[in-house]
């Protein structure tokens, strides 16, 4: 797609196309999340914000990030003191713009009133959530890339993690590992808390480590890491020793859950027929009540993106899209077992880049 000018990136002329689309227009959209900035500027640091308007680009950090900025940003970076929304209040007014857009998801309460404080009396402030995240839901071929070596470097540390595994380790101390061998690899950091749970613990969606040994039975891992900037997310379950029949059952009925969700996904289906595809299965196994979350989530420049997979999501599927695939089934007292893939829509149907086997496995 051409862009407006030189200082316009394809992203950005995107986002401003997105919002020319809106009532009602603004002048200019302030952007202050960090997934948002990275996506559209490519700054990887921990303070600036930028503003997009038709014509250019702005953005803002403090002198620590200069030269950083310097390297990374798709714009021309200002290194400034003091607080950086008085600069952009001094922006929106040196271009006597009327209505500028922002994020309120990303934003404090006490941000918008010094902003609301510096700006202008004439100087309306309108909300755009979600229009950056909507347009970071369609992955490029780069960002798919980084997206299946991140997922690579995933299944290769929980590979040489379990190698580790031994009598008495803990669920902290194999998470532990877990994370350990995804850096070795190459991660920069997990892309959540790695999961470790085992026994009845399991039958906690998102149970912390604890200092616990693993003990006979159920073991469950989510983990997922971050690599180039773009995350992977994958839950396997496995048991220690013969698994009892009661739970046997319940991990083929998951299996057979994620795989029908698998099967659903392709271009222009809703999310929430992907979820209802994994929900009848279990629903069938009786198992509809000990499914309690969504099948999935969109994953990219955080682990958690849009479309969300559930039950009222009507965002249809389009090609490009990087999502998980994870049903679940978790009855308390006894353990839970979830199986996680991440996946890409393709225009036949999906792609599965998670390589890890997933039929079940007794360590």
């Amino acid at each position: 797609m051409p862009v407006a000018n030189n200082c316009c990136t394809e992203r950005q002329q995107r986002l401003w196309d997105s919002l020319k689309a809106l009532d009602p227009p603004c002048d200019a959209m302030l952007i202050t999340s960090r997934p948002n900035l990275r996506y559209l500027t490519g700054f990887t640091g921990s303070n600036g914000v930028a503003v997009v308007s038709a014509l250019e680009t702005w953005f803002f950090t403090d002198p620590r990030y200069q030269f950083q900025a310097a390297q990374e940003v798709t714009a021309k970076p200002r290194a400034v003191k003091g607080q950086l929304l008085e600069h952009v209040a001094k922006l929106a007014a040196r271009h006597r713009w009327r209505r500028l857009g922002f994020e309120p998801d990303h934003l404090t309460a006490g941000q918008v009133e010094l902003l609301q404080s510096k700006a202008a009396k004439s100087l309306r402030f309108v909300a755009r959530g979600g229009v950056v995240e909507t347009l970071r839901m369609v992955k490029s071929d780069e960002e798919l890339a980084a997206i299946e070596r991140s997922v690579e470097t995933n299944s290769r540390a929980l590979t040489a993690a379990l190698k580790r595994l031994k009598a008495g380790m803990s669920e902290a101390e194999l998470a532990a590992e877990i994370d350990y061998q995804m850096r070795k690899l190459g991660a920069e950091k997990p892309s959540f808390d790695t999961i470790v749970a085992s026994g009845v613990r399991s039958a906690l969606p998102h149970a912390h480590p604890t200092r616990a040994k693993i003990e006979p039975g159920v073991l469950l891992i989510d983990m997922g890491a971050f690599q180039d900037g773009y995350a992977s997310d994958m839950t396997r379950t496995f048991f220690l020793g013969e698994p009892e029949s009661k739970m046997a059952r319940i991990y083929g009925a998951v299996l057979e859950a994620q795989l029908a969700g698998i099967d659903a996904v392709r271009p222009g289906v809703k999310a929430s027929a992907v979820d209802r595809a994994a929900r009848e299965v279990l629903k069938a196994h009786g198992l509809d009540k000990a499914f309690l979350h969504s099948t999935g989530h969109g994953l990219g420049l955080e682990i958690h993106e849009p479309p969300r997979l559930g039950k009222k999501e009507g965002t249809r599927l389009e090609v490009g899209m990087a999502i998980t695939i994870e049903p679940g089934a978790y009855v308390e007292g006894v353990g839970g077992v979830r199986i996680e893939d991440t996946v890409v829509v393709t225009a036949q149907g999906c792609r599965v880049l998670t390589p890890t086997p997933k039929d079940l496995r007794v360590l």
